[in-house]
């Protein structure tokens, strides 16, 4: 009986396992290519943080705290970049988001899904995707689910927009709490 109650929970949940499209240290490569060396700063958010953040895209790190991956060449910065999960009915898809020094998006990787998303995540991506965050800054929404929804189907434009949440996610983040070291 429990058995079948937990089976009938886990359905409801939508719950499938997460697989690794890009490993993190391939999208550190590929969204900071220049830099030799890294270092990781994690922002805490303090009640008055957490509600900047909601009130700027209407999320709230789960962890209570977003970490930035600062990279540098020779002692000069070269780009920081982030890692973003947003969760979705279908589970959680996890967004690299490359940042250059004056805020905007350098580049970005989708680097988990759900065996339930990864195909859609997978057309988006094949339809342009990535293609639309580059130079997107602080003073626009990031918009790739309109650029590609009339080339994808219905569950792949609905994974664009939550690439795109994640993109905006982290443009506020950066943009609300990141302080290049000096």
């Amino acid at each position: 009986m429990k058995l079948l109650l937990l089976a009938g929970l886990a359905t409801l949940l939508h719950i499938t396992p997460t697989v690794v499209l890009v490993k993190r240290e391939d999208a550190v490569r590929r969204l900071v290519p220049d830099a030799t060396d890294f270092t990781a700063r994690e922002v805490r958010l303090s009640g008055a943080d957490a509600r900047r953040l909601s009130q700027a895209v209407n999320w709230s790190p789960a962890e209570g705290s977003v970490t930035f991956y600062s990279g540098s060449r020779e002692n000069r910065p070269v780009g920081t970049l982030t890692f973003i999960r947003v969760d979705t009915p279908h589970g959680p898809i996890e967004v690299a988001v490359g940042l250059q020094a004056n805020g905007t998006v350098r580049g970005v990787t989708v680097t988990k899904a759900t065996t339930e998303t990864k195909p859609w995540v997978l057309e988006a991506l094949r339809a342009g995707l990535l293609d639309q965050y580059a130079g997107v800054g602080p003073d626009r929404a990031p918009n790739g689910q309109a650029a590609i929804k009339s080339k994808v189907g219905a569950l792949p434009a609905f994974i664009a927009g939550e690439v795109d949440k994640a993109v905006a996610r982290a443009l506020a983040a950066y943009r609300l709490f990141y302080r290049p070291s000096a």
